[in-house]
């Protein structure tokens, strides 16, 4: 996969492109969400009927982050993983517009005519909700009039799981509420934080259970706080474990600051540096203070147990 830098105005040398008449899907696509993942199926789908390569046009930083709109300072897929998801997917080339103040002026019609045609595209697959350009005043009926004929457009429906539209703003809801079951239905596969292992305060393993502590590789939608039953990836191998998220009340001097504590089931290597993928399985239960090491250690006891029942139950 070839991810192509773009910014706008378009430099027509980096607008042909490494193949003309390609189909193109186009959107934020923060999560890959199973709404998003329906609009690129159509667009990998129509790419194989025609015999040419498929592409995806996205924003980075996210247009509400620059614009400062809601809360997108944080994204459920920052650019790493959406890329990698896209990857997956079978995507031939990534083009990935720069989104700032400027460019946020920039008309629908410019968009179409001044970013989209010089591509020369074959087919270009939206959502039913797309709008794009200036106070997004274009939407996928003024995309066809823009077009002019030179690219077909086509609309995908919007994708309801259990009659509940999926969105990226439910998604967020459910994990700021602890339902990362619900989440991972949504996402068609389990919420995932990627991290490297940071020197912490060493007291797990100082009660028996070693934690390694993630510095996040990215500005992750954060959940709860909680105890999780985890699935974590190392090296591409899989581990169970249990996750703490949260400020750990029980030796907190006050502060605020949110960490990241996985025990890992059966490990005891040394992993300082290294890179881990987490799956947030199940939500158990909230964070909170215990009375004294001993309570904590007793619960903790209870947690491992309990997540080891959750995760049997994927095998």
């Amino acid at each position: 996969m070839q991810v192509i830098e773009l910014s706008y105005p378009l430099s027509l040398s980096r607008a042909a492109g490494p193949e003309a008449g390609q189909v193109m899907a186009i959107g934020d696509f923060d999560g890959v969400h199973l709404g998003h993942r329906e609009v690129i199926r159509k667009a990998v789908e129509t790419a194989k009927q025609r015999r040419v390569p498929v592409s995806v046009m996205t924003f980075h930083p996210h247009p509400r982050e620059v614009l400062g709109q809601g809360r997108y300072t944080h994204y459920l897929s920052p650019l790493e993983d959406k890329l990698d998801a896209f990857r997956e997917l079978g995507i031939d080339y990534v083009y990935l517009v720069h989104f700032n103040l400027a460019f946020s002026q920039v008309t629908a019609e410019q968009f179409v005519t001044e970013m989209l045609l010089p591509l020369g595209l074959d087919t270009v697959v939206v959502g039913f909700d797309f709008a794009f350009g200036h106070q997004a005043r274009g939407n996928a009926d003024t995309l066809c009039e823009w077009a002019k004929g030179q690219f077909v457009v086509e609309v995908v429906r919007p994708f309801h799981l259990d009659g509940e539209k999926v969105s990226s703003t439910l998604i967020r809801r459910c994990l700021e509420d602890g339902h990362v079951d619900h989440a991972r239905q949504l996402l068609g596969r389990h919420y995932q934080l990627s991290g490297t292992v940071i020197h912490g305060d060493a007291r797990g393993r100082t009660i028996g259970f070693p934690t390694a502590n993630l510095q996040l590789n990215g500005a992750y939608v954060i959940p709860v706080n909680g105890v999780y039953a985890v699935q974590v990836n190392l090296d591409g191998v899989r581990y169970g474990g249990v996750m703490n998220l949260g400020t750990k009340p029980t030796f907190s001097d006050g502060s605020l600051v949110r960490t990241f504590e996985v025990h890992i089931f059966d490990f005891n290597q040394m992993i300082y540096g290294a890179k881990l993928l987490v799956e947030l399985v199940s939500y158990i239960r909230p964070e909170r203070k215990f009375g004294s090491i001993d309570e904590l250690v007793a619960q903790i006891h209870l947690d491992v147990e309990t997540a080891k029942g959750i995760l049997l139950r994927l095998t």
